[in-house]
């Protein structure tokens, strides 16, 4: 994976993108307000969520307590987060190929 500079919520941060097909995470987000690593990974699982119940033309219903829910089952990618900074730095050790990259400045932030 290759390290990048981005944004996250409005912050400089930094992210990995994948640089083969065969790579087992989808992408890795660093939050730099709560110091957060998360690493998407290619695994799927199911979890269910509630979400606004729909009418025919796709518009949410309303009920007597607000919007109607109703429970799905959503297929999603399976994420890990990483709090600890010498487990961030072992991780990026590990998959990126741009290792010189100054992704501390983010993390030290």
């Amino acid at each position: 994976m290759m390290l990048v500079t981005s944004e996250w919520n409005g912050k400089p941060s930094f992210r990995t993108i994948p640089m083969t097909a065969d790579c087992p995470y989808v992408e890795c987000i660093f939050d730099p307000e709560s110091k957060v690593f998360v690493v998407i990974s290619k695994t799927k699982r199911n979890t269910l969520q509630m979400l606004p119940k729909l009418d025919e033309y796709g518009q949410p219903t309303q009920g007597t307590k607000g919007v109607k829910q109703e429970r799905h089952k959503l297929e999603v990618f399976q994420e890990y987060y990483i709090s600890d900074v010498e487990s961030i730095k072992t991780f990026i050790n590990l998959i990126a190929v741009n290792g010189d990259f100054d992704y501390l400045s983010f993390v030290n932030a």
